[in-house]
């Protein structure tokens, strides 16, 4: 089976070095297995995605000498999908909708010591559907909500198969079996009222639509295996194996992120920089 890859990078500010060592780990991952690179714009946040970033992400690639296979798929064309992906476990009774505010969550875990707060992505908060009634009235008066999935309707749906949820994590020692435990997250929120899906939703979907076979990213969404092998076998979506790479980080060891605009691609390029030593600094 050939490898078919992807990086999926959101255009919510410039790219920096880490993103360049990301993007040159999936290319050149699937240059040296003769396989497939994708580029995906993921902007589904539409309040902090930007056109111009978006046009500065294919400059940048360009200019490390990385190239794809067109069109692009951008998510914010295809909210519809996301829509049909969403329903599909509504029709399921997979998930639920959620009112509660973040402060809510907190004081519910505050007072339920059996409910984590140490989720990967904060409050492991679990919940439960509203009475219909209530529910109605809070939809009617306009209320905002999230859609969250619900694990233990999951367990349910699933039956032993949930147990039994694993992903292939391939490292450079070789391939290994880690059983997925999605529960890490609480139930999850997979959608909200004002934005019609979510990193995961949309990321899951995506890569069982394009074919993607290895998910490689950094190690910082190695916690996302989990939960998306589980909305894999919810939705009936092949399993891709993963690989998550070290993360770059500056002089003082902290991660580099967009706000260090001094390590962005564009600012390098800009004081003279060449590409040349962006590569050799990055090890390629």
């Amino acid at each position: 089976m050939k490898l078919v890859t992807r990086f999926a990078p959101s255009p919510t500010g410039l790219l920096h070095l880490g993103h360049a060592f990301s993007a040159l780990t999936v290319f050149h991952a699937a240059r040296e297995a003769g396989g497939r690179f994708l580029l995906r714009i993921e902007d589904i946040d539409r309040t902090r995605c930007k056109p111009e970033f978006e046009t500065a992400i294919y400059e940048d690639l360009a200019w490390l000498g990385l190239d794809w296979e067109s069109p692009v798929r951008r998510q914010s064309d295809h909210f519809k999908d996301y829509d049909a992906a969403l329903n599909a476990l509504r029709e399921k009774n997979l998930v639920y909708r959620c009112f509660k505010t973040r402060k809510e969550i907190l004081d519910e875990i505050a007072r339920a010591p059996h409910l984590s707060a140490d989720g990967p992505e904060g409050p492991a908060y679990m919940g439960e559907p509203l009475p219909a009634e209530e529910e109605r009235a809070l939809i009617d008066a306009g209320e905002p909500f999230a859609w969250r999935l619900s694990i233990e309707a999951a367990k349910k749906h699933l039956g032993p198969a949930y147990e039994a949820l694993s992903f292939t994590e391939e490292t450079p020692e070789g391939a290994r079996t880690v059983k997925a435990a999605p529960e890490i997250f609480g139930d999850p929120v997979i959608a909200r009222k004002d934005n019609g899906t979510s990193y995961h939703l949309a990321s899951v979907h995506d890569d069982a639509l394009q074919g993607v076979t290895h998910v490689i990213r950094g190690e910082d969404l190695s916690h996302a295996a989990h939960l998306h092998r589980l909305l894999q076998a919810l939705l009936d979506y092949p399993a891709p194996a993963y690989r998550h790479h070290r993360l770059l980080t500056d002089e003082g060891g902290k991660r580099l992120a967009k706000r260090d605009k001094a390590a962005t691609l564009q600012a390098l390029r800009d004081s003279g920089v060449s590409r040349d030593h962006v590569l050799k600094r990055l090890g390629f």
